[in-house]
């Protein structure tokens, strides 16, 4: 197993195509890939197609898997908000390499086979790379689907990101590029994929029980109306919090259901919509439930940092004795220099922490990844897929 990573922002696509791809050639030493993954920036979006082009004819045996951004990471830089094309590729010997699509309301899976036909046949489970449209997948639905049908699995990827509404994302699998629904690759055989989910958000307060919702409307917590829970927590909060909350508060929804105890990372960060203030109830990015533990939460970069720092020293402190070949970084568009103050902060912590491994990515719309043994589409995370050999 073989990596390489190349990254560029030269503004003219062709010649940023060209730059990245030497990097990728320099690190595979001139092999031909298996499999490509191609991230481009919006900036690039009129040469989509060209850029497709010329990726089939650099390597027409690899499987090529990618999409479009805001940003994206590649061979440990993180280019934000201007021209950006990133290349990941890997020599994989011994390794199934199968394409998936589904296409638009990918998530009613009308073929009850179609995740098993897609899937390399063998007695473990393939792992999945997933990249998904966010206007025309539902993809928490899917995941959950994924979940179900493919135990074992482990699932990594984003939500593209740069479009604002639906048929202005490009999703890149094979020779096509389409304009919705989701692509992937299934990888069986002689590949393990180790994941991890860091989140850029810290606890406050106390966790809560939904006691009353209606439609994404949360409107009593603790018996109490929403928007009164929520001052208390605000009135409750240090002046340096209560500055911070005016513009990073969110609301943590858990993950799993049977614990008696939560802490960070316990779970999923959705954004507050809005408020009612007559009414008491507030607006939240989600379907809630009533008996639901939640939690609010802030987002800063110090709690991100070291949040990512906590995940990634016992990751390398438990690795699983092969050395990682490469690997992809999923962040949120809220991360990178705006949260951080400083460019390349995530990939130069991977890069200190897990070593010097080809890493590629972009900055998504939503993160897909694993915890405890579930999938769940994140925001305001970085999900990192380690790839290593299977002993």
């Amino acid at each position: 197993m073989r990596w390489a990573a190349g990254v560029s922002d030269v503004p003219e696509a062709e010649a940023a195509f060209e730059q990245a791809a030497e990097g990728v050639r320099r690190g595979l030493g001139g092999a031909a890939p298996d499999l490509v993954l191609l991230f481009v920036s919006r900036h690039h979006g009129a040469d989509e197609e060209r850029i497709l082009e010329t990726a089939r004819e650099a390597w027409p045996r690899a499987l090529l898997l990618g999409c479009s951004a805001q940003s994206v990471i590649g061979a440990g830089r993180e280019i934000e908000h201007r021209p950006g094309l990133s290349l990941t590729a890997a020599r994989l010997p011994g390794v199934e390499v199968r394409p998936v699509r589904l296409g638009e309301d990918a998530a009613s899976d009308p073929d009850p086979n179609a995740w098993d036909e897609a899937a390399p046949g063998a007695a473990r489970p393939a792992h999945l790379v997933l990249l998904a449209d966010p206007f025309t997948c539902d993809a928490e639905a899917l995941l959950s689907l994924l979940d179900a049908r493919l135990p074992g699995s482990v699932k990594i990827g984003a939500l593209a990101s740069g479009g604002t509404r639906a048929g202005e994302n490009a999703l890149y699998l094979g020779d096509a590029l389409y304009r919705g629904g989701l692509v992937g690759v299934a990888l069986g055989g002689a590949l393990e994929l180790d994941a991890i989910v860091a989140q850029g958000c810290r606890p406050v307060a106390q966790p809560m029980f939904v006691t009353r919702c209606r439609d994404g409307r949360v409107c009593e917590l603790d018996g109490r109306p929403a928007v009164e829970a929520l001052r208390g927590v605000y009135e409750g909060l240090p002046p340096a919090d209560q500055e911070l909350a005016r513009s990073s508060l969110f609301l943590g929804i858990e993950m799993q259901s049977s614990r008696s105890e939560y802490g960070p990372g316990d779970f999923l960060i959705r954004n507050l919509v809005g408020l009612d203030t007559e009414g008491g109830a507030l607006a939240v990015g989600a379907h809630l439930r009533v008996g639901q533990v939640v939690q609010f939460h802030l987002r800063d970069g110090r709690a991100s940092a070291q949040d990512l720092e906590r995940h990634l020293t016992r990751y390398a402190a438990v690795r699983h004795g092969s050395r990682p070949g490469g690997a992809l970084m999923f962040s949120c568009l809220g991360r990178g220099r705006h949260l951080y103050g400083c460019p390349d902060h995530d990939t130069e912590l991977f890069r200190r922490r897990v070593g010097d491994v080809p890493i590629g990515g972009f900055f998504g719309n939503g993160e897909i990844g694993p915890v405890e043994g579930r999938t769940f589409l994140h925001g305001y995370t970085s999900a990192i897929g380690i790839f290593r050999p299977r002993r």
